[in-house]
C-alpha cells in the first residue's frame, strides 16, 4: 500500500516540473546576452511558475475551486513554457532534439495536471462537518 503524500515535493508532477525548470535554467545560461531580459527571463519564469502554482494548489486543497484554479494556472504556465521552447529552437538557441524532448516533458506535465483538474477529489482535504 502506498503511503499518503504529505507534501507537494512528493508529487510526481512537481518533481517533473522542477527537474524540467532546472534543465531550462542550465540550458538558458548559453542564450545570447541580448535575450537576457526577454526570452531567457520569460522561459525561466514560466517554467518555475509551473512548480510554484502546483505548490500553491497543494496548500489550497481545502477548497476544490481554489485548488483547480491554481492547477489551471500551472497548466497555462506549462503551455507558455512550450511556446518559449518553440521560440528557442526557431531562434537556434536550443538544438531541435533538446527542444522536442523538453516539449514532450511539458506535454506529460500538462497531462498530469489536467488529470488532477478533472478528478480533484482524491487530492482534496476533507473538511470536518461539525
Amino acid at each position: 500500500m502506498k503511503k499518503p503524500i504529505k507534501s507537494h515535493f512528493e508529487l510526481d508532477v512537481y518533481k517533473m516540473a522542477f527537474d524540467a525548470a532546472m534543465k531550462i535554467f542550465d540550458l538558458t545560461k548559453k542564450f545570447p546576452a541580448e535575450e537576457k531580459y526577454s526570452l531567457t527571463d520569460q522561459i525561466r519564469r514560466s517554467s518555475r511558475s509551473v512548480c510554484a502554482n502546483i505548490a500553491e494548489a497543494w496548500r489550497k486543497r481545502r477548497y476544490e475551486a481554489a485548488f483547480v484554479c491554481k492547477l489551471s494556472d500551472s497548466e497555462a504556465e506549462a503551455a507558455e513554457t512550450q511556446t518559449w521552447l518553440a521560440f528557442s529552437v526557431k531562434c537556434c538557441y536550443l538544438k531541435k532534439e533538446i527542444g522536442v524532448e523538453l516539449y514532450c516533458i511539458y506535454d506529460n506535465i500538462i497531462g498530469k495536471i489536467v488529470n488532477m483538474i478533472t478528478n480533484p477529489k482524491p487530492w482534496l482535504i476533507e473538511r470536518s462537518r461539525s
